[in-house]
């Protein structure tokens, strides 16, 4: 009779040690996330991932590739919105590290300066204002661009603001 070189307590380990590694394996060829940009109405918030972004070894995210993202609607996050709510804007510290900024754009118009804090919050904000040039829309396109230190654009969040009534 012959004794087993590895006891069966041994062979689990060794299974769990493999699996832990080709676990690893698995991970590291996945593409890391994009940093999360916040929306926040009252007590609701959303957060996403860019939907626009500089692929990697490219100079600059294209205007035309910029304008496509703020004006397509498809798989925005949808937040409520009534007149006078507090709109706060949130990004992940890595969306302003080394110089980078981001800026709010509403309808395709910029609303603030290029800005390198994480936080933002505007009180009050009526973004469905329409200076009585009549109805006001049941929906707006929010998107927050960042930017690199020479100005162009390097990732675009983009939501979806809605007209609660």
């Amino acid at each position: 009779m012959t004794a087993p070189l590895i006891s069966g307590k041994g062979r689990r380990r060794i299974a769990a040690l493999g699996a832990v590694s080709a676990g690893l394996l698995v991970l590291s060829a996945c593409d890391k996330p994009t940093p999360l940009a916040t929306v926040t109405v009252g007590s609701t918030s959303v957060s996403a991932e860019a939907k626009c972004r500089k692929d990697k070894g490219a100079a600059e995210l294209t205007a035309e590739k910029v304008q496509e993202c703020l004006s397509s609607l498809k798989a925005t996050k949808t937040i409520d919105y009534s007149r006078g709510d507090t709109l706060r804007l949130g990004v992940e510290p890595e969306v302003v590290e080394d110089g980078k900024k981001w800026q709010a754009v509403l309808d395709g118009q910029p609303i603030t300066e290029p800005s390198d804090n994480t936080y933002r919050s505007f009180p009050g904000a009526d973004v469905f204002a329409t200076g009585g040039q009549g109805e006001a829309p049941a929906s707006k396109k929010l998107a927050i661009v960042q930017v690199g230190k020479d100005g162009k654009p390097q990732s675009v969040w983009t939501f979806t603001l809605k007209l609660k009534k």
